[in-house]
């Protein structure tokens, strides 16, 4: 810093007393501590805007250095590590895809979830969540939480209606003692009454902030109402049967749902001969059993909360036949409705939260949002399971403008089961943003080591990416009205919290969609 503030001074000085031919002389003087860097850069060819000493010491930029050796340029494109599965004799599958870099995540992901609840068991897959890394045979909890640190991993845990998920991301050094963690805290749980007891406290609690969380209670809401069987199980253990459950109903459960041909061990920045070489020890004797899918009926129905509430929120749902074993449908709900905000319908808040622009080109906040101040929030939602689900609109607004509100919702969805009410641009917007969300999701570790197992457990095999990329540029605009009216034909299902007396009766609602069936 010194030398080129000197450098600087002595310039300008020159400068001044006006001298025609420059001397560098911070040349000179970075030359003078090391002469043997500069001569081997110098030209003796003047091109610079001066014909002094400086032109004849460095090249231009656009000649290439002498004695530089350039690093070999990365090729355009490189060929992602393939998944591979191997299946043990129990029937337990192991999945890998290895990926450059210092970090990896594992994950065991289990065929079980609220669905496998029997009626002595409702709530139990909440607990089962809750009681993810906590004391085994093997160690205390205390022990599993200093061991995780001392890896610098994150674990976690996820209950959904028909699967469980356990995850360990950590760098790849810490695998294999990552791995016999995770195994040791599947495997081995003890279930002791004192963390039962304290993981119940903190499910009280959370069961009352869900019931204050308004779109997330109808959402849950909607499945009791809308299908008969399995699915209609709450994913949420309702505090009525909190009293009822204790470490051996949950030791119970478990024993009965967690064997080895409904579980796969996936993961992600691991080679998979290693893997397989500390798993295969930990794994190949673990129980098997048989396994029986529950049923579901999709009913439909109306479901309403009442509440003291300025606001009112109502959530508008139909069937998704076939749910994610339709494949084509499947990719045809994802482009009409994902997380994204920017899809084709989407969606949001009055106040466009995350940024400038989030979803300002979907067509539920230029035609609804943008139209009508008196509502809050309108938005597309949908909860895709193995054979069916649900896909629909969610909205909050003022008592007072509720019936026009879910007036114009029920318009919204039947333009998209409307012949020309879509246009090419905003189905390719659709699939460009669809798109994006898929590969923003990719970055992620956990993500893939969870759409690895998730995939298996589904279709029995991880589908790469290009072959949902090509159905999403496959997708027509017939495909998307087919789907819609094919949707839009099953029964009606409501849910409504607030002032529920204003919200149009379940008939009134229904008839809107007659002309589709």
């Amino acid at each position: 810093m010194f030398g080129a503030s000197l450098s600087r001074i002595l310039l300008r000085k020159l400068f001044d007393d006006g001298i025609h031919h420059i001397r560098c002389t911070s040349t000179r003087f970075l030359c003078n501590q090391n002469q043997q860097v500069f001569p081997r850069y110098s030209s003796k060819v003047p091109r610079s805007w001066f014909n002094g000493s400086y032109a004849n010491r460095f090249p231009p930029l656009n000649d290439p250095l002498p004695d530089l050796k350039l690093p070999r340029c990365l090729p355009d494109y490189v060929d992602p590590c393939p998944t591979t599965v191997t299946t043990l004799s129990n029937g337990l599958k192991i999945a890998s895809e290895d990926s450059p870099g210092p970090a990896a995540c594992i994950g065991l992901f289990v065929d079980c979830g609220s669905i496998y609840e029997s009626e002595q068991f409702t709530g139990v897959t909440h607990l089962l969540e809750r009681m993810a890394f906590k004391s085994t045979k093997n160690r205390s909890h205390l022990r599993i939480v200093r061991e995780v640190e001392a890896t610098g991993g994150n674990v976690g845990a996820s209950a959904s209606r028909e699967q469980m998920g356990y995850t360990y991301d950590t760098l790849k050094t810490y695998v294999p003692e990552a791995l016999e963690l995770l195994v040791d805290c599947i495997r081995n749980p003890v279930f002791l009454d004192s963390e039962v007891q304290d993981q119940l406290a903190k499910v009280k609690t959370e069961i009352g902030e869900t019931s204050n969380n308004p779109q997330q209670f109808l959402l849950e809401s909607l499945h009791p109402t809308g299908f008969s069987g399995a699915l209609g199980n709450p994913l949420m253990a309702p505090e009525l049967v909190l009293e009822k459950i204790d470490g051996s109903v949950i030791e119970k459960f478990y024993y009965e749902n967690y064997t080895a041909e409904r579980m796969v061990l996936a993961a992600f920045g691991v080679d998979h001969k290693k893997l397989l070489a500390i798993a295969k020890p930990l794994l190949y004797d673990l129980q098997s059993g048989p396994v029986k899918v529950p049923k579901s009926t999709y009913v439909g129905g109306d479901f309403r909360y009442r509440a003291d509430s300025q606001n009112t929120h109502v959530a508008l749902a139909f069937e998704v036949p076939g749910g994610w074993h339709q494949e084509k449908d499947a990719v045809t709900l994802t482009v009409l409705q994902t997380p994204m905000q920017q899809t084709l319908m989407g969606g949001g808040g009055s106040f466009s939260a995350g940024g400038p622009g989030k979803g300002m080109h979907s067509r539920l906040y230029l035609r609804v949002l943008n139209k009508y101040q008196e509502v809050q929030s309108f938005s597309a939602f949908s909860s895709v399971y193995n054979d069916t689900g649900l896909f629909g609109i969610n909205l909050t607004t003022g008592s007072d403008f509720v019936e026009q509100a879910v007036e114009v919702a029920a318009d919204e969805l039947l333009a998209i089961a409307t012949p020309g009410q879509v246009t090419e641009l905003e189905l390719h917007r659709a699939k460009n943003a669809t798109k994006l969300a898929v590969f923003m999701n990719l970055e992620s570790r956990m993500i893939v080591t969870e759409d690895i197992g998730r995939q298996i457990l589904t279709y029995g095999c991880r589908k790469p990416v290009q072959h949902f990329l090509r159905a999403i540029d496959e997708l027509t605009l017939d495909d998307l009205a087919t789907l819609a009216q094919k949707i839009l034909s099953s029964p009606l299902t409501m849910g409504s919290w607030g002032d529920v007396d204003q919200v149009p009766s379940y008939a009134s609602v229904s008839q809107h969609f007659r002309a589709v069936n």
